[in-house]
């Protein structure tokens, strides 16, 4: 059987009992880095051997795995941190178990991206996640232009090194829209801005950003009489 457990996205309290009695019942942990997932099972005295499995090794770690729960074996799938498979490794040894016919099962916990947007003040009915934009400024403004005329709440992630080359191309592709940026969420200096993306904007390049980030914009507004351009 594969476990998909969620873990802490920064304050270990927020781990669920049932992910506890999950991690205590594995035969073996599958995780990004065994330093961080051996600092969540050490601090919660569990002892369990671990298998690591990241973006650059997925396709060869993904044989062996198989060949465990294939053996029956009890295995867990933790990322570094969040729900696996979220912009983090999982979608493949998910696909591959269940075309083999092994169970897979979930633990649901904390998201960074949805507990963002409950903070943001946005609309939450409807919304679009859209992960990690392109590094590079012509590919990252085509990803926004997928969504530029979209009416629901889109969601990115971005490292603090890219955050405000991303949110200029956002405000030059979707224009000065109503958003907010969530970083070090459920940590001591858990922080939230909201505003307009020219004042984000303004705010970070007077504030180094530190930290992963989460990006939520305003869908495009049904009566607008233009699209943004």
């Amino acid at each position: 059987m594969l476990n998909l457990i969620s873990t802490p996205i920064g304050n270990l309290g927020d781990i669920s009992q049932r992910a506890l009695d999950a991690l205590s019942n594995a035969d073996l942990v599958i995780c990004e880095d065994t330093r961080k997932t051996g600092f969540l099972l050490k601090h919660f005295e569990i002892t369990k051997p671990m298998l690591t499995f990241r973006v650059d090794n997925e396709k060869r770690a993904l044989p062996r795995i198989l060949r465990i729960l294939e053996e029956g074996k009890n295995v867990v799938l933790v990322t570094d941190s969040g729900t696996p498979g979220i912009s983090d490794p999982g979608f493949l040894v998910v696909r591959a178990a269940l075309a083999n016919g092994i169970e897979v099962n979930a633990v649901p916990g904390p998201s960074a991206f949805v507990m963002a947007l409950t903070l943001s003040g946005l609309p939450t009915t409807s919304f679009t996640f859209r992960g990690f934009p392109p590094h590079k400024s012509g590919p990252r403004k085509r990803f926004f232009e997928i969504d530029v005329l979209s009416p629901h709440t889109l969601i990115f992630y971005e490292s603090p090194y890219r955050l405000q080359a991303s949110m200029q191309d956002a405000l030059a592709v979707f224009g000065d829209r109503r958003a907010a940026c969530a970083n070090d969420l459920t940590k001591k200096f858990e922080q939230v801005k909201r505003g307009i993306l020219s004042e984000l904007l303004e705010f970070y390049n007077s504030e180094p950003p530190r930290g992963e980030y989460t990006i939520v914009i305003e869908g495009y507004p049904k009566d607008r009489a233009n699209p943004p351009g």
